[in-house]
């Protein structure tokens, strides 16, 4: 089976190759933006059945040109996905979130893969009532630029389907953490922060409910979708305990032997949606697939991944991570690894 991966030099994406190498043939398309990190894949960049392409979804040229004659199935990560760039300026979300994946489609069709699978999010969903759970047929009201892009994203996927026949599926999942994902997301920034004494920031009161899934579990069941998830459906994947912003960094304190009194108030995100949470019982009945890792436990696997690889997060912090692993892959141009 060959499977074109949109992305996969992120930190979901990246996950969802080392798992998944060895059932597939792997092409991995990424643009290597400041998210996509080539030492992310150091553990896949030997196997033969593995290869890398540099490229940009928007491209139809460039997508032509690197997926496969014989492609199976379309994995699509790539995403713009910080929240707060995309207060900043949504130009970039709408290109890369709603162009980029009409163009993955595009191309999906006109090769006949048999499955698309679109990797979504949670905030589609917009901000739930107190208590609240988003299923995968609730009503989608995103509230920031993020997430209406993703949300625009989803409706061409629907209608690639319903329109042409497209073989697609759609997953949302809550938030990931776990090793190699980029210090700019709250965990990491707060591990790092934690271990170097300094202080880490806190939105507005920290009562944000988000609920947390470890992206091993995560790429778990994106295996299990894209081999068994039905035609057109849509699936959930989330830790199944939600917890408020600031219990998670006091947790995360408590687990480094921190003091509490690095936690810093800084001024709220504009339009922050107080509780995201999904209901992925249908993935359960459906798949067989729940969550394997309790939170706690993998917060302390990170923490100690973190600590282990403080010379990856300078790397990442400092920006020489964009070149570190160049000459690697430069003296690598007759192997399975290409670069174009």
């Amino acid at each position: 089976m060959t499977v074109f991966v949109t992305g996969g030099a992120g930190f979901i994406g990246s996950e969802f190759i080392r798992q998944a190498i060895a059932r597939y043939k792997i092409v991995n398309f990424d643009k290597l933006t400041y998210a996509g990190n080539l030492e992310n894949l150091v553990p896949v960049a030997a196997n033969p059945n593995y290869s890398l392409v540099v490229g940009d979804i928007c491209d139809a040229r460039a997508v032509a040109d690197a997926i496969p004659e014989n492609c199976d199935a379309v994995v699509h990560f790539a995403a713009e996905s910080h929240v707060d760039r995309s207060i900043l300026s949504a130009e970039e979300f709408v290109r890369t979130n709603v162009l980029g994946t009409q163009v993955m489609l595009d191309m999906a069709r006109h090769r006949k893969v048999k499955r698309f699978l679109h990797i979504s999010t949670d905030e589609v969903g917009g901000d739930l009532p107190p208590g609240g759970w988003l299923n995968e047929d609730s009503p989608l009201r995103p509230s920031s630029p993020y997430a209406a892009s993703k949300t625009a994203a989803e409706h061409f996927v629907r209608a690639a389907t319903h329109t042409f026949g497209l073989d697609t599926v759609v997953t949302r999942t809550s938030n990931n953490y776990g090793p190699y994902q980029f210090p700019e997301k709250l965990l990491p920034l707060a591990i790092s922060n934690a271990i170097g004494d300094r202080p880490i920031p806190v939105y507005g009161d920290g009562l944000q409910v988000r609920d947390w899934i470890h992206v091993a579990d995560n790429c778990r069941a994106l295996i299990a979708v894209l081999e068994r998830g039905r035609s057109g459906g849509t699936y959930h994947m989330g830790g199944g305990g939600p917890l408020a912003n600031i219990d998670v960094l006091k947790l995360l304190l408590k687990v480094l032997g921190k003091p509490e009194s690095l936690l810093t108030s800084v001024t709220d995100r504009l339009g922050h949606d107080r509780r995201y949470a999904v209901d992925f019982s249908k993935t359960t009945e459906e798949l067989g697939w729940r969550p394997e890792i309790a939170f706690e436990d993998g917060l302390r696997a990170t923490v100690e991944w973190y600590r282990s690889n403080s010379e990856w997060v300078g790397r990442c912090r400092s920006g020489e991570y964009r070149t570190y692993y160049e000459r690697m892959y430069a003296a690598r141009e007759a192997s399975a690894t290409t670069i174009r």
